[in-house]
């Protein structure tokens, strides 16, 4: 997430009523997730076993709870509860704003484009040209639809992500400040849910086609012209690369990385990163052949402790 305009450090540390290391003027451009981060960006970071990456990522501000020394060219925001903090910053600058009518007045619809009865289209909402979009679709704040875009009845784009943080007196929530960005072609089914970005962006590239009932998690990136089946559920801060074909009620872990061409099976759970041009099947994730091949082994036991009784 980019600040509309820079801000100082100093400016930052009232907002969250901190402490600092840094320049009173040290520029402060946005706030990003570690994976995302940039260089001006702030990030957090509240356990010991992640402050070397945060400290070492690209973010020049680094809000912590624990007082370290500076790296040069950063700034430190010091707190006792950085997940707080960051919740009061995505507020701050990415605040809640209620709508009064079924299309926002401050959303931006294209040429040619069709919206269907009893859809919701959010504040500051972009849809493109030529896109259809059907019955009780709910397209949240800030979501960026290209061209030519189908949009089927019933799915949610730019819900909360699925984010939190255990605490004695229950579940604390990541608030989300991201957005959905839908590319050039792209095709949603029914009943799908896309979740926004953390403080970054849900993306579905150019020419991808996504069956019904498909949940696809925070800030995952969804390459060029993929195919993904029914019931399939991404986590977040998946990468799945360009002509990846998922079929039915595949699941994934958070974090990895699908390559290019990649064909995963039906029913995989897709528990680690694999390599693209190939094909996956089972759970654990291997490749269909291996898996095949053994499952057949695993056939063959009973005959051979027939045999082995009969001896």
């Amino acid at each position: 997430m980019k600040f509309p305009t820079t801000f100082s450090l100093k400016q930052i540390a009232d907002i969250i009523s901190s402490e600092y290391v840094g320049h009173d003027d040290f520029p402060v451009l946005g706030m990003n997730e570690i994976h995302v981060v940039e260089s001006g960006d702030i990030v957090f970071v509240d356990h010991p076993k992640y402050y070397d990456k945060a400290l070492e990522s690209n973010a020049t501000v680094i809000l912590i709870n624990k007082n370290v020394e500076c790296p040069k060219g950063k700034a430190l925001l010091i707190s006792d509860d950085p997940f707080r903090d960051f919740n009061k910053l995505t507020s701050f600058f990415q605040p809640f704003v209620p709508s009064s009518q079924n299309i926002a007045a401050t959303a931006k619809i294209g040429k040619d484009t069709l919206i269907q009865p009893n859809s919701f289209i959010g504040n500051n909402v972009e849809i493109g040209d030529n896109c259809l979009i059907h019955s009780n679709v709910t397209i949240y704040d800030n979501c960026v639809i290209g061209n030519s875009v189908t949009i089927h009845a019933g799915s949610v784009l730019g819900a909360d992500a699925f984010y939190y943080k255990k605490r004695p007196e229950g579940f604390d929530k990541l608030i989300s400040g991201g957005r959905v960005v839908l590319q050039d072609n792209v095709d949603i089914g029914a009943l799908c849910t896309i979740d926004r970005g953390v403080t970054g962006d849900t993306t579905i590239g150019f020419g991808t086609k996504l069956d019904n009932q498909v949940h696809v998690g925070h800030d995952t990136v969804i390459g060029e012209k993929c195919l993904i089946a029914s019931q399939t559920g991404i986590a977040g801060c998946v990468i799945i690369e360009d002509e990846v074909t998922i079929w039915g009620q595949v699941g994934t872990n958070s974090g990895i990385t699908i390559g290019a061409k990649a064909v995963i099976m039906g029913q995989t759970g897709v528990t680690k990163s694999v390599k693209g041009g190939k094909s996956y099947f089972g759970t654990p994730i291997e490749e269909s052949r291996e898996k095949l091949k053994q499952l057949a082994y695993l056939k063959q036991i009973p005959q051979i402790i027939k045999k082995m009784d009969n001896k």
